[in-house]
């Protein structure tokens, strides 16, 4: 799911996502600390070429790089607002607690009791791995260019100018291409963002009216006070929402665990194994839930100590331990209680008629609801900072075209959501679309491209074969994750 200095207007260049860039859909990962807060200097490549004297070059067969030895980015970032270990171990952790682990225990429905929790914690330890290369590669890379830190693209994009000659003329075009899934990927959580308020509120609505609503008519009773959201400029004018939906949320999370444990769960009736062509539901819903790649570089890029961002007991080992521990205990937990019967989120399945359940399906759609417009901050920035703005230079109008590019990317949400309010498979497909290249194919790609010209013999072998396998995994998860969401999606509603 993007922080760089703010233009004059308070919009600025995407660096920081939301995690959902985590997540996750989580409710902040594009957490409003963060994004409201940009660093002193977050460079985009045309920044990076203009790196200094020393910047890496190129020849007809290979590129010389050019390194200073004595040169650290750490030292030369101006930030602002540092955050502390603790900080950042917190956002880290906030932004994981969002709808993608509430649909947790649906994925563990798909794989099995036994074959989830191994496959969950198998996959963090492969999206936590993808995302200390990528940190590495920043730094390695703003240490070549000598500029302080670079977003996702620009990394991108400058470690395929650094890598053969094949990856060096695809490397005007890898930006555009992270771009693109990003935008995807924060598009596609605001739909999953719509479902679980339109489909939580129905669920509400049904039981205290006893009665079958249509989940689009609560679609469209939403739709313009989020479109009214989604017109707020400035992120600090949306940061308190985000502070009072963390709230709500730990509130709503001790609920759901009572009632999750206030009958003694069993394995009987439930399956170890699921069926193998459910598993690749299931991975795509426990990438959504776990990938933090989109907010990692803004958060690391923002740290006091940044150093410690890293290491084996450093903020992302710890809050990846923990996140993984999460997840697998409401998935575990969730599904051995309700089965398989449970829905694409466990609040769905919480008793009907009870006030206490209510109250939490009500508490958890008005705090994604009003965290919309933080989700849908990133899409915007990157659909008007770096294309529709641009093309459209300086103008008279240019505010009003501004206001209709967030009306038109909240009504596409919207729509789509309409379309399919299916909640499991919206978090199935988005996750297998996006974050197998985002958070698995490109950090991979980016390590080869870095490090090609410095390793040989067994490193160098280790580095094509441990990088090669990831990319063919997420290409993999990529292709028949997207085909058999679809496929899913399209079954659902042919019936």
């Amino acid at each position: 799911m993007k922080c760089v200095s703010p233009p004059n207007d308070d919009t600025f260049k995407p660096t920081a996502m939301s995690k959902n860039g985590h997540s996750n859909a989580g409710f902040v990962s594009d957490h409003a600390d963060t994004v409201q807060k940009p660093m002193g200097k977050t460079y985009s490549l045309e920044l990076a070429e203009k790196g200094g004297s020393n910047n890496s070059s190129t020849s007809k067969n290979k590129a010389i790089v050019a390194k200073d030895p004595d040169y650290n980015p750490y030292q030369h970032r101006d930030v602002e607002h540092p955050t502390t270990n603790s900080e950042t171990l917190f956002h880290l952790l906030k932004g994981s607690l969002g709808t993608g682990i509430l649909a947790m225990p649906n994925a563990f429905r798909n794989s099995g009791y036994i074959t989830g929790s191994i496959g969950t914690i198998v996959i963090g330890f492969i999206c936590t791995y993808c995302i200390h290369q990528l940190v590495k590669a920043e730094f390695e890379l703003c240490r070549r260019k000598k500029i302080p830190s670079m977003n996702y693209p620009a990394v991108a994009e400058t470690a395929l100018g650094e890598g053969p000659g094949f990856f060096r003329a695809c490397a005007p075009y890898i930006g555009t291409v992270v771009n693109t899934f990003l935008l995807i990927y924060q598009l596609g959580t605001c739909c999953v963002y719509v479902v679980f308020v339109a489909s939580n509120i129905k669920a509400i609505v049904d039981a205290v009216g006893d009665t079958n609503i249509d989940v689009r008519l609560c679609m469209i009773i939403i739709l313009l006070p989020l479109i009214l959201i989604n017109w707020v400029r400035n992120l600090k004018y949306l940061a308190p929402f985000s502070t009072l939906a963390n709230a709500i949320t730990m509130v709503s999370f001790g609920i759901i665990c009572y009632y999750i444990f206030r009958e003694p769960v069993s394995t009987e009736g439930k399956d170890a194994f699921g069926k193998p062509e459910n598993f690749p539901l299931f991975f795509g819903t426990v990438l959504f839930a776990l990938e933090a790649i989109g907010v990692i570089l803004p958060l690391e890029n923002e740290m006091k100590t940044p150093q410690k961002f890293g290491g084996n007991c450093g903020v992302l080992n710890v809050s990846m331990v923990l996140i993984v521990f999460l997840y697998v205990g409401m998935g575990l937990f969730g599904y051995l209680n309700y089965g398989n019967a449970v829905l694409g989120s466990i609040t769905l399945n919480m008793p009907e008629h009870e006030l206490l359940s209510q109250c939490v399906k009500g508490m958890l759609a008005f705090a994604i609801y009003i965290t919309h417009g933080l989700a849908c901050y990133v899409a915007i920035d990157i659909t008007w900072n770096d294309y529709v703005g641009k093309r459209l230079g300086p103008q008279r109008n240019k505010l009003l075209w501004e206001y209709a590019v967030r009306t038109i990317l909240v009504l596409m949400t919207f729509l789509l959501a309409v379309a399919i309010p299916n909640l499991e498979l919206f978090i199935s497909l988005f996750g297998a679309l996006c974050l197998s290249a985002l958070g698995l194919a490109f950090p991979a790609l980016i390590q080869i491209c870095t490090h090609w010209y410095e390793t040989k013999g067994l490193r160098k072998a280790w580095l094509l074969l441990s990088n090669f396998v990831l990319i063919i995994v997420g290409i993999l998860g990529l292709v028949i994750g997207t085909y058999t969401s679809l496929k899913e999606i399209v079954l659902t509603f042919s019936e």
